[in-house]
């Protein structure tokens, strides 16, 4: 039975743009060094914080060549595939060449709106076709529809391969033993590690993978007062981030960081200037 490798802090990683639109590769090698140099866990790749709808094909195998190959297997790495069409979903499974990834993370359908009974086949087609461990992702704010805790629990019973889900914490309690809760939020994951989740996949971890690391391990030994200090010194902070659309605040503040430039692909765009303000000036109370 497949048991959970993605703990403590993930980071969804962002994908760097130069100011022409290209991507940046050289900037993401250097965010990749800093990630794992600060206290990463695991790296999770093209999702929805790399603005993966926006990336072509040949953009993509680029980008995950190029994390495997800085990363040298010394995190590990979650890389998205998952989508509306089930059978594209399986067939890309089935196409893609996953060395050097452990493990894939897989959104339920959007648009389409599913009932549960079809999130549990769709989930299922996936698990039977899947060589590696499967994180799912419930995000009834994108997707429009919301995976019941039941049904969750329903396939992670009846697919050894289904390790985790990236979620809130209503799940935790009715789980099954080998199957983790991973924080789908930066702002709710003191709390529900300190419920029991096994880590988060963070936006916030881009900019600042140390500190956030450090609350994560504070609270795996149970020390929760400093734990609790790190989450509440980032309180303005996580609403800041989201307030313009994800990933706009995050790459605003690595912009004021000297990572990237502050390029996003449209149909998303920059941050306000009063929000990259308001960060900026949070940054430097945080001395960092």
């Amino acid at each position: 039975m497949a048991q959970n490798i993605f703990k403590g802090l993930g980071v969804a990683l962002i994908t760097p743009f130069n100011t022409d639109g290209s991507v940046d590769y050289q900037s993401l090698k250097r965010l990749v060094e800093f990630q794992i140099d600060n206290g990463a866990d695991f790296l999770c790749i093209l999702a929805t914080t790399g603005e993966a709808p926006c990336l072509t094909q040949e953009e993509k195998d680029k980008i995950t060549e190029l994390v495997k190959d800085v990363n040298k297997g010394r995190i590990k790495i979650l890389k998205y595939c998952g989508g509306n069409n089930t059978a594209a979903v399986v067939e890309e499974i089935k196409n893609t060449d996953w060395s050097g990834i452990d493990g894939i993370l897989s959104i339920c359908p959007y648009y389409n709106k599913p009932s549960q009974e079809g999130l549990y086949q769709h989930f299922k087609a996936i698990a039977q076709a899947s060589p590696l461990p499967i994180v799912l992702y419930n995000v009834p704010g994108r997707t429009g529809i919301n995976m019941k805790p039941e049904t969750t629990c329903r396939i992670a019973r009846d697919f050894p391969n289904v390790v985790a889900v990236k979620e809130v914490d209503e799940i935790i309690k009715n789980k099954p033993d080998n199957f983790d809760v991973i924080s789908g939020d930066d702002a709710l994951t003191f709390s529900m590690i300190a419920s029991g989740a096994a880590g988060v996949i963070s936006v916030i971890g881009n900019a600042l993978p140390k500190a956030f690391s450090r609350m994560i391990r504070l609270e795996f030994r149970g020390e929760y007062e400093p734990a609790r200090k790190i989450h509440h010194s980032f309180t303005e902070l996580y609403s800041l981030l989201f307030v313009d659309g994800n990933p706009a605040g995050v790459k605003a503040l690595l912009n004021d960081m000297g990572f990237i430039e502050n390029e996003l692909r449209l149909p998303l765009v920059p941050t306000r200037i009063a929000t990259k303000q308001k960060m900026s000036d949070i940054l430097k109370t945080l001395n960092i």
